[in-house]
């Protein structure tokens, strides 16, 4: 399918921003460098938190899954609502909840309470992520000024991703785990002052009515197709997994045919028959996949089987994080010459390469080549990230900027459930086919071996020294091999992208 951008020589002619702008940029960062810093800092507190919570499998995956599943639900409700009241009225709401539920989350007592908790920060993260990338949009009129000031914003996303595992490494070597969830309030009090005083209101001046119908179906859509997606990779194809999808299809299509026959639809499903931005979504979407579930067994990998602290298992990911931030920003001068079909493929192929670099290492998978294979893989997904989010803003207009950018979210938060569950779960199901109960080991801390790494860990450690060195060792190698088979699950999906990229975003001018 081909393209073109609309309003292309209008928006590169448009009036720059001036130092308000940027200001107001280095606020909009804040929302999304505590959202990337969560979702690192608990990958690599989930070791912890297993052992303090003692969440089974099931609960240990939706301990980091219910988070990005309920902004799924709610992202483009969220960011419709933005548009029609205010996008950064809701900025301010999701920030002061966000900051409140961020404290219950530090002292939840059990699993259940962990996950409800999750479950509320979801809710409040689906009113801060549309706002900041669509409030870019009404900052930054001129096109050149935007696609570099997007590159920073997505920059953010790695420069948390960096910060999260050394602040939440000190954090989790000094502190209990809920720690890690208060950093969110001394980075959402400067965004709530600074805020009203530099960022300016945006909002759609024509919006239509509020269709309740249309906001319950997207959330019908979403979340049974996610909850399905989840089930799968736990308990593998059963009936309750088929029927939720099924759901999730059914609504969806209701929802796709009531967008179309509405005057004024929530979600401009027109949008979607542009190539720069369903074939970015998709790029997006399978992008974060790839990046989610690397960092889900990385993490779990280097500090439970070569037994790195948290700060130490941080300290190795940070070069991969600048990668990504540094890839990010490179782009922006090449994307101005070269089109978005050769350069999203051409970067995405370091991707590719870094995943068969932990497939193709030795089998122990020492720090070294997982450092290395990082950063290769973050220098692709970088690049392809940052132009992909510029092409979902530019191929919207601009009153409709808030749908476009929850879609955009959507897809990034698809893609972190997916990430986590589909690779999470294939390689917790390659652990468990593979691991060999040693004889002799109880029958209890056999079950608790082949629920988690984890669990097998804190086994070990409470057998006598024989046995447990043996449980261990054989708990490391099944969950080594279960690397190798998920990698290349993982290089194929940026294949993928690479060709969907290729294939759609072929526009008629340079990006």
């Amino acid at each position: 399918m081909t393209a073109s951008i609309p309003t292309t020589d209008t928006e590169l002619d448009a009036p720059r921003a001036g130092a308000r702008g940027w200001w107001a940029l280095i606020v909009l960062m804040l929302p999304v460098l505590l959202v990337s810093v969560d979702n690192t800092v608990l990958s690599f507190a989930l070791p912890e938190i297993a052992i303090a919570l003692s969440p089974t499998g099931a609960e240990q995956l939706w301990i980091i899954d219910v988070y990005p599943l309920v902004l799924a639900g709610l992202l483009v409700t969220m960011g419709t609502l933005g548009d029609r009241f205010g996008r950064r009225k809701m900025l301010l709401i999701g920030a002061t909840g966000f900051a409140a539920v961020s404290v219950l989350a530090a002292f939840a007592p059990t699993a259940g309470a962990l996950i409800a908790a999750r479950a509320l920060l979801g809710f409040f993260g689906a009113m801060l992520m549309p706002s900041t990338l669509s409030l870019l949009r009404s900052i930054f009129r001129n096109r050149d000024q935007r696609r570099f000031a997007i590159a920073v914003w997505a920059s953010a996303f790695s420069a948390g991703s960096a910060l999260g595992p050394i602040v939440g490494g000190f954090l989790l070597e000094h502190f209990a785990w809920g720690s890690v969830f208060l950093i969110a309030v001394p980075v959402l009090i400067p965004l709530l002052i600074a805020a009203p005083l530099l960022v300016p209101e945006s909002r759609d001046p024509h919006p239509g009515r509020i269709d309740l119908l249309s906001i319950l179906l997207s959330m019908a859509t979403m979340i049974p197709i996610v909850y399905a997606i989840k089930s799968l990779a736990v308990d593998g194809p059963t009936w309750s997994a088929g029927a939720w999808a099924a759901l999730g299809v059914l609504m969806g299509a209701m929802f796709v045919r009531r967008q179309l026959r509405s005057a004024t639809p929530m979600l401009d499903m027109q949008l979607f028959r542009r190539g720069s931005f369903s074939g970015a979504i998709m790029v997006n979407l399978l992008s974060v996949v790839a990046l989610v579930g690397f960092l889900y067994f990385v993490s779990q990998h280097l500090q439970l089987v070569l037994g790195l602290s948290p700060m130490q298992a941080g300290f190795a990911l940070v070069p991969g994080m600048a990668a990504m931030i540094v890839a990010g920003l490179t782009v922006v001068p090449v994307s101005r010459r070269v089109p978005p079909h050769v350069v999203v493929p051409a970067a995405l192929v370091f991707s590719v390469i870094g995943y068969l670099l932990v497939a193709f290492s030795s089998e122990d998978h020492g720090v070294l080549p997982l450092v290395i294979a990082f950063v290769v893989l973050g220098i692709g997904i970088g690049a392809a990230e940052t132009i992909s989010n510029e092409l979902i803003l530019s191929s919207a207009p601009a009153e409709k900027a808030g749908a476009a950018s929850a879609v955009s979210e959507t897809a990034y938060e698809l893609g972190a459930v997916l990430g986590t569950a589909v690779l999470g779960g294939l390689i917790t199901a390659f652990y468990r086919g593979s691991l060999v109960i040693p004889e002799g080991i109880p029958h209890d801390a056999a079950d608790a071996a082949r629920e988690t790494l984890a669990g097998a860990y804190t086994e070990a450690h409470h057998l006598p020294a024989e046995l447990g060195d043996a449980l261990w060792d054989a708990a490391a190698s099944a969950f080594g091999s279960g690397v190798t088979v998920t990698s290349l699950i993982g290089a194929g999906l940026v294949v993928a992208a690479g060709v969907i990229a290729a294939v759609t975003l072929r526009t008629t001018r340079t990006h």
